[in-house]
């Protein structure tokens, strides 16, 4: 039964860019939160005790110096610290607006060095700015001390205001850009995906992007594709399978009325004929279907070994006694699957036996141009060879050369299927070649499987 996938949950992009907002967001906060108890506050403060002194020793100065003395250095103070002086000021006890931190640590400093509680209150000066004016008290007179509201210049509160909100705007893009960016190469292969899964055949993955979004399109790529392998073989396994079945079935009813008629030894030998014929053809299938399992690895030592696998052959097939020529290292001891790979040189040797004329060469080598501790094992025949166009698809099942796929004319198509079967299964690497003065080269690559005692030799 098909598994339907669970609705109500939001998209990936959209639950990406709610963390990714959030996340930021947060990251913001905490950087504003510091810089303001880290560094705009301690400033603040530091500021605020430098003018507060300032402004208590100026009145401090202004009520020691002789009157005519005294206009003069309010036009000083004016000037190069913005700073006015007005004698026999009331005090206030509320100001009438909110400032802000800088001025509260001013009035906190203010009152910690006057020892009196001091309040800050904004008033319009002759010079239409805004003055902040407070009241000290020297020598039992009240003076009042204000400073022009244009001095304090800097906006920390707007500028982290206006950091802020450009920071969340900024954010929320970023993460919406980087939401759609992890979101839609993974959206493009659920729909593939979707495809795959209903046997359509989805258009291969961009393998761009971060390096776990490319590597997860290559793979499904190439699951894709051996998806598709399978499929086309698996289209021309049943095809190939009813084509070579109707034959001899028609044969055989054929004979079988010619026998309700007239027995005939004849007809019953075509009979047992066909007989083999399909038998033969459904253990290749089977060969085929058991290309997929797995076997206990074991030690041989190669050369003898292949010298009883080319013997036995030689016996089976009649007439090939001598053709087979073993060439292998008398040392050499590998650890591998020996039932699989025996059916991979009994199909590799038997199709060289059959389309090819003269000796045939089985040659086995360890470290020839391949990695550290694998084996090859290479047949060679003169035969005529494979065009170099369709070596390729020679692997697939019933595909040969020779297009009547008879048993009388080399056999149904299905011993190199078979062969790249076992080699799959089995992690072996299997190809054809055109071999240097005219034949075929098959190789066989075994990896790792030199055996460990002879390795450490």
């Amino acid at each position: 039964m098909r598994r339907v996938p669970p609705t109500g949950r939001a998209p990936l992009a959209r639950q990406t860019l709610r963390w990714l907002a959030a996340l930021f967001v947060v990251i913001e906060l905490v950087t504003v939160g510091s810089a303001l108890v880290f560094v705009m506050f301690p400033m603040a403060r530091r500021a605020s005790d430098d003018l507060a002194g300032l402004m208590l020793l100026s009145a401090q100065t202004w009520a020691a110096m002789p009157a005519p003395a005294r206009a003069a250095f309010e036009q000083q103070l004016a000037r190069e610290h913005h700073l006015a002086l007005r004698p026999a000021t009331i005090p206030a006890s509320v100001t009438d607006r909110r400032h802000g931190f800088y001025v509260r640590f001013l009035e906190q400093a203010l009152e910690q060095r006057s020892g009196r509680p001091s309040v800050l209150r904004a008033e319009a000066g002759a010079d239409g700015q805004t003055w902040l004016w407070t009241t000290v008290e020297v020598g039992g007179q009240p003076i009042g001390v204000g400073f022009a509201y244009a001095r304090m210049g800097t906006q920390p509160l707007w500028a982290l205001a206006v950091a802020l909100l450009t920071g969340t705007v900024g954010v929320v893009a970023v993460a919406w850009w980087l939401a759609r960016r992890i979101a839609q190469p993974v959206a493009r292969l659920e729909q593939a995906a979707a495809m795959l899964a209903t046997g359509a055949r989805p258009q291969p993955l961009a393998e761009s992007g971060p390096r776990e979004l490319a590597q997860l399109a290559a793979h499904f790529n190439h699951m894709a594709g051996q998806v598709r392998e399978l499929l086309d073989a698996r289209t021309t396994l049943l095809a190939g399978l009813s084509h070579d079945l109707r034959t001899p079935l028609a044969r055989m009813r054929l004979a079988l009325e010619l026998l309700r008629l007239r027995p005939d030894p004849a007809l019953i030998e075509r009979l047992e004929t066909d007989i083999e014929s399909m038998n033969a053809l459904i253990g290749q299938l089977l060969d085929l279907a058991r290309g997929l399992g797995q076997e206990t690895p074991a030690r041989i030592d190669l050369a003898p070994w292949l010298q009883a696998r080319a013997q036995a052959l030689a016996g089976a097939v009649g007439g090939a006694d001598g053709r087979i020529q073993v060439r292998c290292p008398p040392a050499l001891r590998v650890h591998t699957a020996t039932g699989m790979l025996g059916r991979v040189l009994d199909n590799l040797l038997g199709n060289a036996l059959r389309y090819a004329p003269g000796p045939v060469e089985v040659v086995a080598a360890a470290g020839d141009g391949v990695p550290e501790g694998a084996v090859t094992i290479d047949v060679l025949d003169r035969g005529p060879g494979i065009p170099a166009a369709q070596m390729e698809t020679m692997w697939r099942p019933f595909e040969r050369l020779e297009g009547s796929r008879s048993a009388q004319t080399g056999g149904y198509g299905l011993g190199l299927a078979i062969v790249r079967q076992l080699a799959v299964a089995q992690g072996w690497q299997v190809g054809l070649s055109a071999r240097e003065g005219g034949g075929l080269q098959a190789r066989v690559v075994l990896p790792g499987a030199v055996s460990a005692d002879q390795a450490s030799t």
